[in-house]
């Protein structure tokens, strides 16, 4: 299973009651964060999650609601003992947004190495796979597309008859060999698993629809509300509600959470009705707003 968390849905600056857009996402004792804008540490308190043993941190573009809190939550992290490794993830111009970053975070117990996840995807506990979504905005910015594979259904009698202990059959069914005998070789098809998208600030794009293909949750720049706004989101790289609604359901997805609202928009549910006039699995996100996503059952 999956667990979703919206820790903020403001755009450009937090409100008292919105932080910067951020979500955090984890699985298995594992977890990832997308975005880290100002006063996301105080939102995860706010939220009950814990920061502290992310595998990731995956930032969509370098603008300041999506990075000022980065300096300051790899420091407190430091503080709290962490030793391990932290992946930084982002578009075009990482390294040389790391080099001002390192500076402002101080010297940190742990070492923070770069990944690029446009060139390839990156690979974590239970084969989860993270992937970036080229997007559109006024600087080079990316999505995510996360995705936790399910194994085809496990077969005893194939395993007994190939002589598998029962031991190690709990490591076939985790993608291990086992002796030479492959997972394959005593499992069926792959069965559905589970995808979340994260879209980071954008306005509608090819990449971004065909990455939210039937995804168990799209969570979608939503920074202005009426279509007489459109040609603004379109100006500054951002989407209207009904743009995003009508994005998720061309891609058929399972449940779209709308966010990073302009400090315009006070009351978001008002706006509602115009996404779910195109795409009824449309909500509105708010901090604090979190969903466990589980294999559908057979």
């Amino acid at each position: 299973m999956v667990t979703v968390t919206l820790l903020g849905t403001a755009a450009t600056m937090p409100l008292p009651e919105r932080a910067l857009t951020t979500a955090l996402l984890s699985w298995g004792g594992h977890s990832l964060l997308f975005d880290c804008g100002e006063g996301t540490q105080a939102a995860a308190m706010k939220a009950g999650v814990s920061l502290s043993r992310l595998e990731a941190i995956c930032l969509t573009h370098y603008h300041g609601d999506h990075i000022f809190g980065l300096p300051g939550l790899l420091q407190t992290i430091a503080c709290q003992g962490r030793t391990a490794p932290l992946l930084l993830t982002g578009p075009r111009g990482l390294e040389s947004f790391w080099s001002v970053m390192r500076l402002l975070a101080g010297p940190l117990p742990y070492q923070i190495v770069l990944a690029d996840a446009a060139e390839q995807p990156l690979w974590f506990e239970g084969g989860a796979e993270l992937s970036a979504i080229p997007t559109r905005h006024r600087v080079p910015s990316q999505g995510y597309l996360f995705h936790l594979p399910r194994a085809g259904r496990f077969d005893p009698q194939k395993a007994r008859s190939l002589g598998v202990p029962l031991r190690d059959w709990k490591r076939l069914q985790r993608g291990e060999t086992v002796d030479g005998v492959r997972p394959e070789m005593v499992c069926g098809p792959a069965r559905r698993g589970i995808r979340v998208v994260f879209s980071g600030d954008t306005a509608p794009c090819p990449a971004l629809e065909t990455a939210a293909r039937d995804a168990d949750l799209l969570i979608c720049d939503a920074t202005y509300a009426g279509d007489e706004l459109a040609a603004e989101a379109a100006k500054y790289g951002h989407s209207t509600f009904r743009q995003s609604a009508g994005l998720a359901s061309r891609a058929g997805v399972r449940r779209l959470w709308l966010a990073h609202y302009s400090p315009r928009i006070k009351e978001p549910e008002e706006f509602l009705p115009l996404a779910r006039a195109i795409c009824p699995a449309a909500e509105c996100g708010f901090d604090g707003k979190a969903v466990t996503l589980h294999f559908e059952e057979e």
